[in-house]
């Protein structure tokens, strides 16, 4: 395949982008990105959008977004339609699951305040305790799913 004069190696891109080119051939390997043919050297060809597209990976994977996620996106936009109301429910999800997050951990929190709180180092002899205090489970109800 010819490649256009706008067309960059993958080196060019990394540099232009940040993106490692191992990074960018793992992206290639996925699907989330496309070469459009090699150098006679063998170098990998990307079309100018590479740019556009890298950015809008990097930047959705800092969204909390799964490579998996983002390949679905760029299906959708390759398809010539805007990805946002997918997206849209998928971050939904995501500020749910970080709700439920905030909330374990808010648990956690209170018991581990509440352990240190009474902390006393009680002298046991036996030695089939590690730490009384950790193993003693009275003053809660296991309220950290496992």
């Amino acid at each position: 395949m010819l490649a256009s004069a706008e067309a960059k190696q993958i080196g060019v891109v990394a540099k232009e982008s940040g993106v490692p080119i191992k990074t960018i051939r793992y992206y290639e390997e996925l699907g989330l990105l496309k070469s459009s043919g090699r150098t006679e050297g063998g170098f990998r060809l990307f079309n100018s959008d590479v740019l556009e597209r890298l950015h809008f990976i990097k930047r959705a994977q800092s969204l909390g977004l799964t490579l998996s996620e983002i390949k679905e996106f760029l299906n959708v936009h390759d398809r010539g339609k805007l990805p946002c109301e997918h997206i849209k429910i998928k971050l939904e999800d995501k500020v749910k699951a970080i709700d439920a997050q905030i909330q374990q951990l808010l648990i956690l929190r209170q018991e581990l305040s509440g352990l240190l709180s009474g902390w006393e180092i009680k002298p046991d002899n036996s030695h089939s305790t590690i730490c009384p205090i950790i193993e003693n489970e009275s003053e809660f109800n296991d309220p950290i799913p496992h």
